[in-house]
């Protein structure tokens, strides 16, 4: 569905935001901290989880955790809101109803590419695996629900072989829950991953094409079938109970990126060239969900691009059936967009953050 109109009451450093939107990309331009990224946050609430920042909702309260927060959105013709009253966890309502945050990703796909994701390739497995569940959300909004199920059953047998208990019987029931969910889990990111790769064929595009690969690590973790992983689970618990946690399954899986002709890593590759292949991964996933019209949050993603690229980078957005909303902190950076771009100042004042639109 289409995003409509965003409106923020006392969210980071907005009081009050009310922003109506089109087909157009939007371009958001002001200098550093006068509140941009703030509103792609806004936007990436309207999905299930923490959103781009990943922080609790106290933390995104204008007025600190005492406070509270709401965003109001119209996507399509149902009205979202979701928010923190002060003390209290998120709510969701969907047309006046309480809804739970996973009927988000039924309603709307939005993808995002911050700065802090510039680090994907060389972090640790656990940026990449949460990388590649937010792409396999958009496609598998029930993935959420499965990865929920499959971290609960595990953190009971973690405590059972933390607690150092032989019964099998109390591990049986909770392997089987971790062994459907753990191999839906999988079969979930590989499809993505297909997915991916599909949209990536035949693209013209200026960005190189990933080859991206579901690593197992320790465990089997690209396993999808449920009984292997049950009776590799059954047959781990000795080590396990050593260690005092799970070691096998989808919680230590990693993706692999290669590009290019020689096969490059992506994580021995230039800066350059690993910021360009995530670029050219989201730009894929956005075209895999053409159908489902995703919103594209790029965060100060025209920053460390040459002139050339960047002008592909917007030629490329203008022909996606997306919705795009961009940060930099110049207007300078998004002239090759032309008048086929809404152009959004930001400042920060004394009250807070303020916008108006530009021509």
């Amino acid at each position: 569905m289409t995003l409509h109109r965003l409106a923020l009451a006392q969210f980071r450093s907005w009081a009050r935001l009310r922003l109506d939107l089109d087909a157009r990309p939007l371009a958001i331009f002001g200098p550093n901290g006068a509140g941009k990224t703030n509103i792609l946050e806004a936007v990436s609430m309207l999905s299930p989880g923490r959103g781009l920042r990943q922080v609790a909702p106290a933390d995104q309260a204008r007025r600190g955790p005492d406070a509270g927060w709401r965003i109001r959105a119209q996507i399509g013709d149902r009205q979202v809101q979701t928010g923190a009253a002060p003390g209290q966890a998120r709510e969701v309502l969907i047309d006046d109803k309480p809804a739970p945050q996973i009927a988000l990703g039924r309603l709307i796909r939005v993808l995002w590419l911050t700065p802090a994701m510039d680090r994907l390739w060389t972090d640790a497995p656990e940026a990449r695996r949460r990388f590649l569940d937010r792409i396999t959300l958009s496609f598998a909004p029930d993935h959420a629900e499965e990865t929920l199920a499959y971290e609960k059953a595990m953190r009971e047998r973690n405590r059972l072989l933390r607690d150092q208990v032989g019964d099998g019987g109390w591990y049986r029931a909770l392997e089987s829950q971790m062994a459907q969910s753990g191999a839906a889990i999988t079969r979930n990111r590989q499809d993505a991953i297909a997915r991916l790769m599909q949209a990536q064929q035949g693209a013209a595009t200026a960005f190189p094409a990933a080859t991206l690969t579901l690593l197992p690590g320790e465990g089997a973790a690209d396993d999808p079938d449920p009984a292997s992983i049950a009776d590799r689970l059954a047959a781990m618990r000795p080590r396990e109970m050593a260690a005092g946690r799970s070691l096998s399954g989808p919680h230590r899986a990693d993706i692999g990126a290669h590009w290019g002709p020689q096969d490059m890593p992506a994580a021995i590759s230039s800066t350059g060239e690993q910021k360009a292949l995530l670029i050219s991964l989201i730009l894929a996933n956005a075209r895999a969900l053409a159908a489902e019209r995703p919103v594209l949050l790029l965060d100060e993603v025209a920053a460390h691009l040459d002139a050339d690229r960047r002008a592909a980078l917007y030629d490329e957005i203008c022909a996606l059936p997306a919705q795009s909303l961009l940060t930099g902190t110049g207007r300078e950076l998004f002239t090759a967009f032309g008048p086929r771009a809404r152009y959004l100042r930001v400042t920060l004042q004394q009250g807070g953050s303020s916008a108006d639109e530009v021509d």
